[in-house]
């Protein structure tokens, strides 16, 4: 792959990675109002109860746990962009299913959460793929650009997805508002299929029987020998073990305690995402003045300290006004410290075995999502949704604590290949 050629945007010079960008934007886009609309069909038209939304948002990262693993091995053999394109076509024919089950009157939340599942195993392949086929259309010199142009068009995408997914639950009914994310994967496979880079056919190998298990195993050796790759994967896995626990019950917090309608939840979520697109702009000013490692810790452990103040969220624009500070901080920090981990990883990991070192990072990193979610389903239940809220939140900026455990502390940036020093 060429080094970054002078002249102009990556957006305007790079043809492929504007579809690309263009489909993953529709996507994330379909994700949003997702993370809005299948929780409002769960509270609002199968009266489900907190442990079961909490259930619905587990399932669809439960497969990071069954085929995370091995879905790296599996995407390193096989056309990334066929893998990206058959998940794609999956996902919309899935939420077509769910208005087409309740015109039927088979819509139940086994059927929901079934759904759910699909799209979850699906995502796995996606993003497997999707992480692992950047580097080969943009070039070393334009992967901190395409990163944080990527990241940034999925805070606008979840900034717009989340308000219009509350907007088309009022207005049209949160199960007729499953066909636009259905549509934005539509528009997302017509994209990725127009990408005309064809990535070198892997040549046919002959497998002896357990190969699979030995290609996994090299993956998480690779992760769990390196010191970088291994803090920030365990600092991945704990984070999004309390960021899965809050999300799953904001729903039902600002509708049953709250007191908020679909509309009010879908432009509240709307508005504190905003901070992901502040964090996807100053990333790369941060990084430039602070250094990569340290504008790392600056993200994940300094900003979301505010996240706290969502669980103070009460009726009024003064108690509302706190919830979208708290929602903002944890934005800005996660969406730049994803800009950040994603060109180190990108950048510090040969291209044969990135697949396999992206699944086993997104295994641990995803996998605590589902149990994020059932524990605060649990909690929630046992102990009431705000309490649990407390909890949750108050672990997202002491996650990172793991990194001040980790040589990244004394660095001023992340090293850009194995084996590099400071």
């Amino acid at each position: 792959m060429a080094e970054r050629p002078a002249g102009g945007g990556l957006l305007r010079r790079n043809t492929d990675f504007r579809k690309l960008w263009y489909g993953e934007s529709a996507g994330k886009f379909g994700a949003a109002v997702t993370s809005v609309v299948l929780p409002l069909v769960a509270v609002s038209v199968l009266d489900a109860t907190t442990f079961q939304v909490s259930l619905l948002n587990a399932a669809t990262w439960v497969p990071w746990l069954v085929i995370g693993l091995p879905a790296g091995v599996w995407v390193d053999r096989l056309s990334r962009r066929t893998v990206m394109l058959v998940s794609d076509a999956v996902s919309c024919v899935l939420f077509v299913c769910v208005p087409l089950a309740y015109w039927l009157g088979a819509l139940d939340v086994g059927r929901l959460l079934l759904v759910a599942l699909l799209v979850g195993t699906a995502a796995v392949f996606f993003q497997t793929a999707y992480t692992a086929y950047l580097p080969s259309i943009v070039g070393p010199g334009d992967q901190a650009e395409g990163n944080a142009k990527l990241h940034g068009s999925a805070s606008a995408a979840q900034i717009a997805g989340t308000g219009a997914g509350g907007l088309i639950a009022q207005v049209a009914g949160s199960v007729n508002g499953m066909l636009t994310n259905a549509a934005t994967f539509l528009i997302s496979f017509a994209c990725v299929a127009r990408i005309r880079h064809r990535e070198p056919s892997v040549p046919p190998v002959e497998r002896a029987r357990g190969a699979l298990f030995r290609e996994v195993g090299e993956g998480i050796r690779l992760v769990a020998r390196d010191p970088y790759l291994r803090s920030l994967t365990l600092f991945g896995a704990a984070s999004n073990l309390f960021l899965a626990g809050y999300q799953s019950l904001l729903v039902v917090f600002l509708v049953r305690d709250v007191g908020l309608t679909n509309s009010g939840v879908g432009v509240l979520v709307a508005i504190g995402s905003a901070g992901g697109v502040v964090g996807a702009l100053v990333v790369r000013r941060g990084v430039t003045r602070f250094g990569t490692a340290r504008a790392l810790m600056l993200f994940e452990l300094g900003v979301p300290a505010l996240a706290p103040l969502m669980a103070l969220t009460s009726r009024g624009a003064a108690g509302l006004a706190l919830f979208v500070i708290g929602y903002a901080s944890v934005s800005v920090g996660v969406v730049a410290g994803n800009v950040i981990k994603a060109g180190f990883q990108q950048g510090y990991c040969p291209a044969d075995v990135l697949g396999r070192v992206s699944a086993c990072s997104s295994f641990l990193n995803y996998g605590t999502l589902p149990l994020g979610a059932l524990l605060a389903g649990a909690l929630g239940t046992w102990f009431g949704v705000r309490p649990t809220l407390w909890l949750m939140i108050a672990g997202i900026p002491l996650s990172a604590l793991i990194l001040l455990c980790s040589p990244i502390r004394s660095r001023r940036d992340l090293p850009t290949r194995a084996g590099a020093t400071v």
